[in-house]
C-alpha cells in the first residue's frame, strides 16, 4: 500500500471551519510538501479549480499547473499528480508544459483527468461548458493527442473537438512509454474511457466492500480492452485519536455543516453535474471527496485494520485529507504508515 494525499491548494477541507490553519499558499504547500518525504508519503494530488470549491468563490486558491512546477524543483521522491480539465487546456500546449515539469521532477509527473463539473466556473473564466456525456468525449479526443504528442513527432489530427498538424514536441517526457494517467468518474462514460484510455482508477470514498465492487468492475472492462492491470486509489478522509470517544468529538465537529455554509452553492452544482452511484448527503460533502465512508477514523489499530481491508481489495493507494494537514499527517505517519511498513 502507498500513501498519498490532497495537496490543500484551497485552504483545507472542511466547509463549516473557516480556518483551518492551513494556508492557500505557497510557502504552506511547499513545507508540506517536502516534509511529506520525510514521513513516507508518496504522493500528493494537486487539484485544479480555478474557484475555491471548499470555503467560498471568494477565497483564495492556487492554481495547479504552476504549483506543480514549483514543487518539481523544490522536491526529490513524491509523485506529482496533477488534475487537468480538458476543456481549460489545449492538449498540444497541455503536453509540452507537461512534458517540460516531467523533466524538471526528474520523471515525477503524472495526471489526473478531471471532466469538468462546475458550470458558474466555466462561464466566469470564458471556457465553454458541455454536458455529461460530451464532456467524456472530449476528454477521450484529449487524450488521444496528448498521448501521441508524447510518444512521436510529426503526428497530425483532426477531430470533432481538437486539430494538430505536423507537430512535433521535444523534448519527449522522461517517463516511458508516458507519464502515467489516472481518472475517476461513476457514470458508464467515464468508467470505459477510464478502462480504455487511462492507467490508474481514482475512486471517492467508501467501505472497502463497495470500493471491490468498482474495482472488479474496472478489471473487467479494462480486460475485454486487452490492456494491462490498472492502479487504484481511492480518497480518505483521515482522523487518528487514541480513543473512540476522541475520534467521535472530532467527526461531530468537522460534520456540522449548515445550508449557509460558503460551498453549499457549489455543493449544489456538483451535484447538479455529476453522475453518481450512490446518493450523497450534506454530511459527506462537508469533508470533500466522500473522504469519511472510507472509515479511515479511529485508534491506530483501527486505522491500520482499515487499511489492510483496503489492501485486500486490490487498492493500491491511499489519498489523504486531514485538518490541519500537516500536523495530521504526522499523527497518521507516526501511529500508521511506520508502524505497518
Amino acid at each position: 500500500m502507498k500513501f498519498g494525499y490532497w495537496l490543500p491548494v484551497f485552504g483545507g477541507w472542511l466547509r463549516n471551519v473557516e480556518d483551518e490553519n492551513m494556508r492557500a499558499d505557497w510557502n504552506y504547500v511547499k513545507k508540506l510538501a517536502q516534509r511529506s518525504e520525510d514521513l513516507g508519503y508518496d504522493l500528493t494530488l494537486i487539484a485544479e479549480l480555478n474557484l475555491n470549491d471548499i470555503k467560498g468563490e471568494d477565497a483564495p486558491s492556487l492554481d495547479a499547473w504552476s504549483t506543480a512546477a514549483a514543487l518539481a524543483a523544490v522536491t526529490e521522491r513524491i509523485e506529482l499528480m496533477v488534475a487537468v480539465r480538458p476543456t481549460f487546456h489545449s492538449p498540444a500546449l497541455l503536453a509540452k508544459q507537461a512534458a517540460n515539469i516531467d523533466h524538471i521532477s526528474g520523471g515525477r509527473l503524472t495526471l489526473n483527468v478531471v471532466s469538468s463539473w462546475w458550470q458558474d466556473e466555466a462561464r466566469k473564466y470564458g471556457v465553454h461548458f458541455e454536458q455529461h456525456d460530451d464532456r467524456y468525449a472530449r476528454t477521450a479526443e484529449w487524450l488521444h493527442v496528448v498521448d501521441n504528442l508524447w510518444k512521436r513527432d510529426h503526428f497530425s489530427f483532426e477531430g470533432k473537438y481538437y486539430r494538430v498538424d505536423d507537430t512535433i514536441l521535444q523534448p519527449k517526457p522522461i517517463s516511458q512509454p508516458r507519464p502515467f494517467i489516472y481518472a475517476g468518474g461513476e457514470s458508464d462514460a467515464a468508467k470505459n474511457l477510464i478502462a480504455e484510455k487511462c492507467d490508474g482508477y481514482v475512486m471517492h470514498g467508501d467501505d472497502p466492500e463497495a470500493i471491490g465492487r468498482r474495482i472488479n468492475d474496472l478489471r473487467e472492462r479494462r480486460e475485454r480492452f486487452g490492456l494491462p492491470p490498472m492502479k487504484f486509489g481511492v480518497a480518505a478522509y483521515s482522523i487518528v485519536r487514541n480513543t473512540e470517544q476522541e475520534v467521535k468529538k472530532e467527526i461531530a465537529r468537522i460534520t456540522d455543516v449548515n445550508n449557509s455554509a460558503a460551498g453549499y452553492k457549489n455543493y449544489q452544482q456538483w451535484l447538479a453535474g455529476t453522475q453518481l452511484e450512490k446518493q450523497v448527503s450534506l454530511e459527506d460533502y462537508s469533508v470533500s471527496n466522500r473522504g469519511l465512508r472510507s472509515g479511515l477514523a479511529g485508534t491506530p489499530d483501527q486505522v491500520a485494520e482499515r487499511v489492510a481491508a483496503f489492501e485486500a481489495v486490490g487498492v493500491d493507494f491511499l489519498l489523504l485529507q486531514c485538518s490541519p494537514q500537516l500536523e495530521e499527517m504526522e499523527r497518521f505517519s507516526e501511529a500508521v504508515i511506520r508502524v505497518i511498513a
